[in-house]
Parts: C-alpha cells; sequence; structure tokens
C-alpha cells in the first residue's frame, strides 16, 4: 500500500467511523424518551433525585454499573425489595444490618418522611428505565455475599428450560427475575431482609396448624403461595419483618403481576422441598 493509499484509507475509515458514530448517537437520543418512560418523570422523581445527590449516595452505590461499588447496585433495589422495605430501612439501617456481623453499615441518611418517599420515587422510576440488560450482574446483597461467597451468576442465554418444577422454581429463585435472593437465604439461621427459607416446608405445616393463623390457607403449599401473592395475610413474627405492629409485610406484594402463574408453581414446587 503506498502513502496516498494509507492516507485515503485513514481518512475514508475515519470518515465511516464518524458517521456511524453520529448515526448511533441521534439515534440515541430519539430512542430516550422511551427507554427511560420520560413520561413518568414526576415532580416527586425529580425531587429524589436531588436527595439522591445531596447524600452522595453514589460514592457508595452504583446505578446502571456507575458509581462506587462499596454498596449494593440500587438499578432494580424498588423490584428486589419494594417500598415497605425501603421506607424502613431509610429510616434506620442498623434496624437490618450491623456492622459487627455484616462488617459493614450504611450510616442512617437521617432523611425525613418526604425525602424517603421522593428518593424511593426516584429509584422506582431508575428501576423501569429500560436498561438492555445492564450491568449484567447487578451486585446485591444475598445470602451469598453475607457469607463470604459469591451468589450464584444468572443463567446463560439459551441454557436448557429443565422440565422439573423444582429445577426450575430454585432457578427463579435464584434469578434476577424473581430477586427471592436479595432477602432471602436459604441457610439456617442467616436472616436478611426477610427469614431464612430453610427449613420453610416445615414450618409452613406449623403455621397453618397454629391457632394464632390468620390467613385462608389449609396446606402448606397453599401458606407459601399465600405469602408470596399475599405477603401481609399473615405477619411472620421478627422485628424487621413488617412496618411495625399490625402493620404490612416488608415483601413487595406485586409478585402475583411480576412472575406468570406457571412461575409460582415452580417457586412453590422448590421452597417446599426446604424441610
Amino acid at each position: 500500500m503506498t502513502k496516498r493509499q494509507t492516507r485515503l484509507f485513514f481518512i475514508i475509515g475515519t470518515l465511516v467511523f464518524a458517521a456511524i458514530f453520529l448515526g448511533l448517537t441521534v439515534d440515541s437520543h430519539r430512542q430516550f424518551g422511551e427507554l427511560t418512560n420520560a413520561e413518568n418523570i414526576t415532580p416527586d422523581v425529580v425531587e429524589g433525585k436531588h436527595v439522591w445527590h445531596r447524600n452522595n449516595c453514589i460514592n457508595c452505590h452504583t446505578l446502571f454499573g456507575e458509581g462506587a461499588y462499596y454498596a449494593p447496585d440500587l438499578t432494580k433495589i424498588t423490584q428486589q425489595r419494594g417500598e415497605a422495605y425501603l421506607t424502613a430501612f431509610l429510616k434506620d439501617p442498623s434496624r437490618f444490618y450491623s456492622e459487627e456481623v455484616h462488617r459493614r453499615l450504611m450510616p442512617n441518611p437521617n432523611l425525613d418522611d418526604q425525602e424517603i418517599a421522593q428518593v424511593i420515587a426516584f429509584l422506582d422510576w431508575v428501576s423501569e428505565v429500560d436498561n438492555q440488560g445492564w450491568p449484567p450482574r447487578p451486585i446485591v446483597v444475598s445470602s451469598g455475599a453475607m457469607q463470604g461467597a459469591t451468589a450464584a451468576a444468572p443463567s446463560a442465554a439459551g441454557a436448557r428450560v429443565s422440565d422439573e418444577p423444582v429445577e426450575r422454581g430454585e432457578a427463579l429463585f435464584r434469578s434476577s427475575e424473581a430477586g427471592c435472593l436479595a432477602c432471602h437465604s436459604t441457610t439456617p439461621g442467616v436472616t436478611l431482609a426477610g427469614p431464612s427459607m430453610a427449613g420453610l416446608s416445615t414450618r409452613a405445616a406449623e403455621v397453618v396448624a397454629d391457632p394464632a393463623y390468620t390467613g385462608s390457607a389449609e396446606t402448606p403449599q397453599d401458606y407459601i403461595r399465600e405469602s408470596i401473592l399475599e405477603p401481609s395475610t399473615h405477619l411472620v413474627p421478627g422485628a424487621n419483618f413488617s412496618t411495625g405492629p399490625g402493620g404490612i409485610s416488608l415483601m413487595p406484594a406485586d409478585y402475583g403481576t411480576r412472575l406468570a402463574p406457571g412461575q409460582i408453581d415452580d417457586l412453590i414446587a422448590y421452597l417446599s422441598t426446604l424441610r
């Protein structure tokens, strides 16, 4: 290749890739409103963003993989934990974690009720942004992380779907779609945001037979289903599992819409094996 050919190759290549870059940039800006659900940006969402910045939350947390990695990624936190839990947590983080046991503790941001509602509104809007699957492996507080191990990675795309409901239920339990591991351990005695699932089937049978039970389930499987779909029907005893006496469960109550009926059946099949 001569010098003249080399020069032309460089100039033409630069122009072609510059045009591609500009085209992709224009296309991205064209889609921003749709991808970010811009119509859902309310005054509370905007104020919540200001609360987020004023408290330098990004110094420890990431959104869409951007920020510091000292604490969990919060891109999908409202889907993983729900409003009730986040409200209680932001009022007093030490209620859920201790520096002695977990070796780190989020400082109390001392937010008032309005600021808490606003930052949750902001995080809820963030969770609905079409982030094209990024970050691919968001950091979450899980049972694996609490024990010093890495939480199970999501199943590889294209992996064969099991024909066994229990196997499908376990995969769903460990997936980011259901987010169960963000709040529940399967190890005895390891309590996270919610109670450990170890021995759940045995406990479910005891709850249904207990005269103090306030739900309508008649079998352990029915109780597990009720706990997933209507978590406030019967509150599990424990200081961190509800908003307070006579309150509501901290577990999100939208699994009936987030998961298909067949997925709920698979989860119950798996959880019923935890005796």
